[in-house]
């Protein structure tokens, strides 16, 4: 156990699971909050909203996913099974079993929201309130595509792209490519410090989490797709709060509130004055909302 570099107060473990190890930073002894970052990020995406949860009074857990950052980067195969959105919930599952919660919140961003989709449809007993960042559900998304969503997600489509391709095109040039993703995305300036972006770099640079990002996306656009579609009548059960970015290509593109209100029973939807990185560009009012929700339910 070491003390964390970029979340103030959280101690870094690695869980050890079933078939896989887990890195994690976790603090505080209160009712338990599950943090699911997105791509291209780490868990460090929650450095300015896990303390004020910390502080509020709740246990926060905030893993890397599997395949990034510090997180084990397991074999794939042809059906991206491994990288699928179920396999990654179940993830989570065991991860909060190990640390002895059964039933606890999720905030998902990005590519963390579609493993929280996933684990509230799996696992309904296990959560209790879902709150989705700057996401529609990936089916939906992926239904209604169309030039100006092909053009502004490019990465959607690129990084599906067969075994070893977009690996070795991002592999020339990690950096750039890791510096135009995020810049085309954040919204207020200076919200991703260069503290940051270094220790996202770090991962970015290993071939091994290049590859289980390709295969995060991979599944997306296959097996994550045939699971969405054997569960199209199923609905999220617990409270549901979905939160966008005013000026992100999510909240041009959709009705969010209403993509989510076709997924759950009890579902709410707000936005904030910021871009896709809500976690990093909008802290505070983030964790407002996120507080205001829990005490609502």
């Amino acid at each position: 156990m070491v003390a964390s570099a970029f979340l103030q107060g959280f101690d870094l473990q690695k869980a050890h699971l079933s078939g896989i190890e887990i890195n994690y930073a976790s603090a505080g002894t209160g009712s338990p909050i599950l943090l699911l970052h997105g791509h291209p990020q780490t868990h460090v995406a929650w450095r300015k909203v896990a303390p004020l949860l910390l502080a509020a009074g709740y246990q926060v857990i905030a893993p890397d996913l599997r395949g990034y950052g510090d997180s084990e980067k397991p074999e794939s195969d042809p059906s991206h099974l491994p990288y699928s959105k179920r396999v990654m919930a179940q993830d989570q599952i065991d991860l909060m079993a190990h640390l002895g919660h059964h039933k606890f919140a999720v905030v998902g961003h990005d590519r963390g929201g579609r493993v929280a989709h996933r684990l509230a449809l799996d696992f309904p007993d296990a959560v209790e309130s879902l709150i989705v960042l700057d996401i529609a559900p990936t089916h939906t998304m992926y239904a209604q595509t169309n030039k100006e969503f092909a053009t502004r997600y490019f990465w959607w489509f690129f990084l599906i792209q067969p075994n070893g391709f977009p690996e070795k095109m991002i592999g020339l040039d990690p950096e750039y490519f890791l510096r135009r993703h995020i810049a085309g995305q954040v919204k207020i300036e200076g919200s991703v410090g260069e503290d940051a972006i270094a220790e996202y770099l770090r991962s970015y640079r290993d071939p091994a989490t290049l590859h289980a990002i390709c295969e995060d996306y991979r599944a997306a656009a296959s097996i994550d797709l045939e699971h969405d579609e054997a569960d199209q009548h199923r609905r999220v059960d617990a409270p549901l709060l979905a939160v966008w970015g005013e000026h992100s290509v999510v909240g041009d593109l959709y009705d969010v509130k209403a993509t989510w209100q076709e997924k759950g029973t009890l579902v709410s939807g707000l936005s904030l004055p910021c871009g896709h990185a809500i976690p990093e560009e909008a802290p505070k009012e983030l964790v407002d909302k996120i507080l205001g929700f829990f005490a609502a339910k």
